[in-house]
């Protein structure tokens, strides 16, 4: 008899076991975002529903917020870092291209020697995770899965310009995904849709940001007498279409969230919960008027109070309606990402 190769023993089914998060902070209002743009408290509120943001200061760092809600993931989980078989990381603002966060923050949490990688799939980079989550734990490849959406915003904007910087926040939010006697996770409806790779994009590359510093060095060896700020391109930094990712979140993001109830064999009025990505208070309402939902469905406004904190916003929001309404344990959740790429993902969960 031949021999086989041993493969791992599935689980039927996963399911989120616990979550955390982490606000920065300082939190900054409308009045402060006023003195850097022409607008007013009652605009802001008027076109994206935010009243607050948190921003990390220069001592906080992306690791910092994310090891603070994975902690606090692990403690609502009731399981240590050492369970952990895996560590994904979620975020387009960690400082370095290689190594990765995930990496750093499995040392700091003690779960060494656990897989760990970064996913850039900026707003959706949360629910892409829990795909894969959901998909390494009935594989069998693991056991305990920790997801972190990370970001410090405030590190890429340009506080004068009004297409998103007024926006944005900083944050953490983290989940323990594991094995489950009952489906926790349904199946994933991801995508991508790169012909509107620029509709949310960096001003510049680090490539350009590299090629003016050698420009501006080679300058101050020249001794010319020119301006610096000629040849210096200034720091990458966010930018939106505002009217192009509205049009394409509402309309094309209520598609895949009804396709996303019907994967999981679930209609709206079966849902207990409501938490889309924290993009712009109308995108949210919008959405949830597309979807119908009933009004016993409560919907994450999170955006009021903690601004689009990309990747991190669904997990955030996710732990702060659960310690608000306690109710909902063991209910469904329909949680949907959409953001720079574009990218999308969306699953049906089940909360802790």
């Amino acid at each position: 008899m031949s021999p086989q190769l041993l493969t791992p023993t599935p689980n039927a089914y996963s399911a989120i076991l616990g979550t955390g998060s982490f606000r920065p902070d300082v939190v900054v209002t409308n009045d402060d975002v006023c003195q850097w743009i022409d607008s007013s408290d009652e605009w802001i509120r008027q076109r994206t529903g935010t009243i607050t943001r948190h921003r990390a200061d220069a001592n906080t760092s992306v690791l910092d917020m994310a090891q603070g809600a994975a902690q606090a993931a692990l403690e609502d989980a009731g399981i240590s870092a050492a369970q952990l078989d895996t560590v994904i990381v979620a975020t387009v603002t960690f400082p370095h291209a290689t190594p990765s966060a995930a990496a750093a923050l499995a040392d700091r949490l003690g779960a060494t020697p656990a897989p760990a990688y970064d996913i850039s799939a900026a707003c959706a980079g949360y629910c892409y995770a829990i795909a894969q989550a959901d998909a390494l734990v009935r594989s069998g490849l693991a056991q305990h899965v920790l997801v972190v959406g990370v970001e410090k915003l405030s590190d890429y904007i340009d506080n004068t310009e009004r297409t998103i910087s007024f926006l944005l926040g900083d944050g953490a939010g983290a989940v323990i995904v594991g094995a489950s006697p009952v489906p926790g996770i349904s199946p994933s409806v991801w995508g991508s849709d790169g012909s509107k790779w620029n509709a949310i994009s960096m001003t510049h590359s680090q490539l350009e940001l590299r090629d003016s510093l050698l420009g501006a060095n080679e300058l101050l060896e020249s001794a010319v007498d020119e301006p610096l700020e000629e040849l210096a391109n200034p720091w990458p930094t966010l930018r939106q279409d505002g009217q192009t990712v509205f049009r394409w979140a509402v309309w094309e993001m209520a598609k895949m969230a009804r396709e996303a109830l019907a994967e999981a064999g679930l209609k709206a009025e079966d849902l207990a919960a409501f938490i889309p990505h924290q993009a712009n208070m109308r995108i949210v309402d919008e959405l949830a008027k597309q979807l119908k939902l009933p009004d016993t469905v409560l919907v994450a406004r999170d955006i009021a109070e903690n601004g689009n904190t990309s990747a991190a916003s669904i997990p955030m929001a996710m732990d702060r309606m659960r310690k608000a309404h306690p109710q909902l344990s063991g209910k469904f959740a329909l949680q949907i990402g959409f953001g720079a790429g574009l990218v999308f993902g969306a699953q049906v969960v089940l909360l802790p």
